[in-house]
C-alpha cells in the first residue's frame, strides 16, 4: 500500500512465475490439483479449505491473483472473484442478512438487481425496502428491528444519484448495520467505499474493471473474515470464474487507471456539450454544476465523476430512436465501461439516453452527436 494505485494496478498480485520464469501471470486453466502426498492432499481440503488450491471452483492461481490485486487496489484486506456482478451482489446479500430479517436498497437501481431484490429476496424470506439514497431521513426512517444491511449504489444506475458514503457508514454504525456498495460505475481509481466506510464492496467487472467488454465477472471486497464466508457461498452455488476470464480481467485492470481518466474527461466534455444543444431537454452527470448532488460530487470524487451521461432529447420516441438509429461510429448496447462508446435508449424509463462515454478522441466523439442530433 505504499505504492500509488497506478503502480500497484499494474504489479500488485503478480509476479515472477517461478516455476516457469513467466513474466506474465499463467492461466492455471486446471479443474483439479493433484498433490504429491495423500497427507498433502487432506491438509488442504480438511485443514484450510479457504487458502489452498485442490478444485478450481473454490479457488485457482490465476484468480487468486487478480484478487490479491483488487483487494489492493480497493484498500480491503482480502476480496473474492466471480462468475458476474449479479453473483457478487447476490453473496453479499446472502452472507449480511436470512429468512426474517429486512435489508434496505436504494430505489434507483440497475434493472437486474431490482429483479434480485424485489423477486428473489422475498422468496427466500429476506424482506426489502427500497428508498432514495439522496434522502438519509428516509433511509433512517426505513429502519426496522429486524434490519441488518444498507445496500447502495456509489452513483446510482441510470439517474446518476450520489450516495454519501461516509454518512450512511454512520447511519450504519448507529444502528449495528452491514453496507454494502456497488461502485461499479465508478470503479476503485475513482472511489474507494471501504475507505469510506463501507463493509463490502462490490463491482460488475464486466464493466471498467476489465475495460474492454470481452468478459463477464464480478468482485467483492471487505474483510478477510467476510470474504471467507463469501467464498463459501460462491463454493456453494458455483459462482466461481474460469481461469482464462480472471486473466482477461487482470490484464484489463492494468490500465484501469489511465482508462478511467480519459472516460471522465470524454464524459464532462460530452456532457457540457449536451447541455447546450437546443434539442436536449436534460442532461445528467455529476460533474456539470447543473447536478443537484454536484459539490457533494466535487468533495467526494476529487478525480473524476466516471463515464456515463444520461439525457433525453426533446420530443418523444421517435426523435429518440432517430437519434440512436443515426450513430455510424458507436453501437446501441445495454453494457458499460468498454472503451468503445455505447449508446442506450430506455424508452420503459421516458425515452432516457445512457451512454457510455468510451475512450475515443472527444473530438469525434462529439461530431458522432453532432451528426445523430442532426437527424433528430
Amino acid at each position: 500500500m505504499t505504492r500509488n494505485f497506478s503502480t500497484r494496478a499494474i504489479h500488485d498480485g503478480e509476479g515472477w512465475d517461478k516455476s516457469t520464469g513467466a513474466h506474465n501471470t499463467p492461466i492455471y486453466q486446471t479443474a483439479t490439483f493433484s498433490f504429491e502426498t495423500a497427507e498433502d492432499m487432506a491438509a488442504a481440503i480438511m485443514d484450510h479449505p479457504l487458502e489452498s488450491f485442490f478444485y478450481s471452483r473454490t479457488a485457482n492461481p490465476t484468480t487468486a491473483a487478480l484478487e490479491k490485486k483488487m483487494a489492493s487496489l480497493e484498500g480491503a484486506e482480502a476480496a473474492l472473484i466471480t462468475s458476474s456482478g449479479m453473483a457478487a451482489v447476490a453473496i453479499s446479500i446472502l452472507i449480511s442478512a436470512r429468512a426474517g430479517e429486512h435489508v434496505i436498497v436504494t430505489n434507483d437501481l440497475f434493472v437486474i438487481s431490482r429483479q434480485f431484490f424485489e423477486k428473489d429476496c422475498p422468496a427466500m424470506g429476506i424482506e426489502v425496502s427500497m428508498v432514495d439514497v439522496r434522502n438519509l431521513q428516509d433511509v433512517e426512517n426505513a429502519i426496522r428491528p429486524n434490519t441488518r444491511a444498507l445496500f447502495i449504489e456509489t452513483v446510482t444506475n441510470p439517474n446518476l444519484h450520489i450516495s454519501d458514503v461516509a454518512a450512511f457508514r454512520s447511519l450504519a454504525d448507529k444502528y449495528n448495520l452491514i453496507l454494502i456498495a456497488d461502485n461499479t460505475f465508478l470503479s476503485p481509481y475513482l472511489l474507494r467505499p471501504v475507505e469510506q466506510g463501507a463493509h463490502i464492496v462490490l463491482h460488475s467487472a464486466t464493466k471498467y474493471i476489465s475495460g474492454h467488454g470481452d468478459t463477464v465477472a464480478g468482485v467483492l471486497a471487505g474483510s478477510k473474515k467476510s470474504m471467507d464466508k463469501a467464498r463459501l457461498k460462491l463454493d456453494t452455488f458455483g459462482q466461481c470464474l474460469s481461469p482464462i476470464a480472471s486473466w482477461l480481467v487482470m490484464r484489463g485492470v492494468r490500465t484501469l487507471p489511465l482508462r478511467m481518466r480519459q472516460h471522465c474527461a470524454n464524459a464532462q466534455a460530452l456532457a457540457e456539450y449536451l447541455e447546450g444543444h437546443e434539442l436536449v431537454e436534460w442532461v445528467k452527470y455529476p460533474g456539470l454544476e447543473s447536478h443537484p448532488q454536484y459539490s457533494l460530487a466535487r468533495s467526494s470524487l476529487p478525480n473524476g465523476c466516471g463515464g456515463i451521461v444520461s439525457f433525453r432529447i426533446k420530443g418523444g420516441a421517435d426523435e429518440m430512436n432517430r437519434f440512436a438509429n443515426s450513430h455510424e461510429l458507436f453501437g446501441k448496447g445495454v453494457s458499460l465501461g468498454d472503451v468503445c462508446t455505447l449508446v442506450y435508449p430506455q424508452p420503459w424509463r421516458d425515452n432516457l439516453i445512457r451512454i457510455s462515454v468510451g475512450c475515443e478522441d472527444a473530438g469525434d466523439i462529439i461530431e458522432e452527436f453532432e451528426k445523430a442530433l442532426a437527424a433528430v
